[in-house]
């Protein structure tokens, strides 16, 4: 079925550009913020940049290895993720406690999830990219496995 090819071809360059122009803008954001202070900081920004570096790779050589290599650049995107979104809504009640003692439950919780400094929801934006990265990757031609001989398929001694 070509139309078929040609949709799936066309989708997958759509998720590879969300994957290109989303981690471009957030690793450029997260150079614009500062968020180099610390080695928890640099994750992220390693991670994006790690993953532009390998689908360059990919572009260059078609090497199916990149293409591996790109699929566990996007667990480990998801995995900082959340990560990511959990320290910054730690950081956020901190926050809030040492502001407003009183805070507590569900008003403290409404308040540290609408944290601005860090921005509580921002590492959710890695899963997202991860996300298009495995959609991009999803029925890969290059990941296809080869064909491997069944016992009954050897040839005759």
């Amino acid at each position: 079925m070509p139309h078929h090819r040609a949709t799936r071809d066309a989708l997958r360059g759509v998720l590879v550009a969300v994957y290109v122009l989303g981690a471009l803008g957030t690793l450029g954001e997260l150079l614009l913020v500062g968020h180099v202070e610390d080695r928890w900081q640099l994750v992220p920004v390693a991670l994006l940049g790690g993953g532009l570096l390998i689908l360059a790779g990919y572009a260059i050589t078609w090497a199916r290895g990149a293409l591996v290599a790109f699929r566990g650049m996007m667990i480990l995107h998801v995995l900082s993720g959340g990560i990511g979104l959990y320290q910054h809504y730690h950081a956020n009640v901190e926050f809030k406690v040492e502001t407003y003692p009183e805070l507590a439950g569900f008003a403290l919780f409404w308040e540290a999830i609408q944290g601005s400094t860090p921005p509580t929801l921002a590492p959710g934006a890695m899963v997202l990219l991860a996300l298009a990265g495995l959609g991009y990757l999803l029925h890969h031609p290059a990941l296809a496995r080869p064909a491997t001989r069944t016992d009954s398929e050897e040839p005759a001694s």
